[in-house]
């Protein structure tokens, strides 16, 4: 397993290499300029000078060396040089500059990720923890009357875009009933029972939206799965051996279900960090999916190309985290 996970991990460094040139020469082809949302009545000179002090128009090739360099090599040595060791000089290390903001692209996507984790990670969580024992029940009591709300309930969470069902609560719960904020304030700090009570209440639209979709997409894959495989050979055989109905399920069947919907669950762990952009949107969190939005409106290209790229090495490594996950849960899989 060991030589495996290293010779993955070393193949995942052309396959990153290729990725991030190819999201640099697209956003590079891409129409937008920086300055585009400058004031008209600036002269062209200024604007072409504008244009020189932030980078824009350096051929591609120069353009790429510069922001790799800073990905792979300055911003670790920055982050090294914030826990106490410095290498080198810090003050000659040039950062990945935002177009927008004038400062480091890293220090915005850090201030942003914490709202992110809390609103879309625990939503995630919340998702899985509801359709794993919706997928097993309703497999095991297959057309029975939870099985048939099970499978009403998932298919209106994946077919319902979550904008409709944002604004749909927020009409119910905010507006109607008064219950809840209809905007995420990003800005609380939660130090006291009454603070973190708020922080729950502004939390609970936007998690049971996002954990609506999440869960109803996991449920449906973890009942086919099941289903498969009650219908095993070896699920007859463990109850011919004797076996409690429990311990067949819960042990042996859920065991070899759960191997597929792992990868459904890995893959889906990167969109966590990438945030929700429609949900996001709708309850103003400020997290890393309106970063996005506002970075691409803005035609800021460095905040752009750090953040899909970092999306593409989660995606890499919680791909490589789903297959040795398999080994795990299956016996039948080695990684030799």
């Amino acid at each position: 397993m060991l030589n495996y996970t290293l010779r993955r991990l070393l193949f995942a460094i052309p396959t990153l290499l290729v990725i991030s040139f190819i999201i640099f020469l697209i956003l590079d082809l891409a129409p937008g300029d920086p300055t585009g949302s400058l004031p008209l009545t600036i002269p062209a000179e200024v604007r072409a000078k504008i244009r020189e002090a932030l980078g824009v128009g350096e051929p591609i090739h120069i353009a790429y060396v510069k922001w790799l360099r800073g990905f792979f090599i300055y911003e670790p040595l920055h982050w090294l040089d914030q826990m106490g060791f410095t290498i080198g000089d810090p003050s000659s290390r040039p950062r990945i500059i935002s177009f927008a903001t004038r400062g480091p692209v890293v220090d915005l996507l850090m201030e942003r990720i914490p709202q992110t984790l809390w609103v879309v990670g625990l939503s995630y969580v919340v998702g899985i923890l509801i359709a794993i024992p919706i997928g097993v029940i309703s497999a095991y009591k297959q057309y029975s009357w939870f099985d048939q709300f099970g499978t009403f309930i998932s298919m209106v969470g994946f077919s319902v875009p979550t904008f409709f069902t944002g604004l749909l609560m927020i009409v119910i719960f905010s507006v109607q009933l008064g219950w809840f904020p209809s905007v995420y304030d990003t800005t609380l700090e939660v130090n006291s029972l009454g603070t973190f009570w708020l922080q729950v209440k502004q939390m609970i639209m936007p998690v049971t939206v996002l954990a609506l979709f999440n869960a109803a997409q996991i449920s449906r894959f973890m009942r086919a799965s099941m289903l498969d495989n009650l219908t095993q050979d070896y699920v007859r055989t463990a109850r011919a051996k004797g076996m409690s109905e429990k311990v067949v399920v819960l042990t042996h069947v859920l065991r070899n279900s759960l191997i597929p919907v792992v990868t459904v669950i890995a893959l889906g762990i990167p969109t966590i960090f990438g945030g929700a952009i429609i949900t996001e949107q709708i309850f103003r969190v400020n997290g890393l999916g309106q970063l996005l939005i506002i970075g691409i409106q803005g035609s800021d290209f460095p905040l752009v190309q750090t953040l899909t790229f970092l999306f593409a090495i989660l995606i890499v490594l919680f791909n490589l985290i789903a297959d040795i996950v398999y080994g795990m849960l299956d016996p039948r899989i080695r990684y030799d």
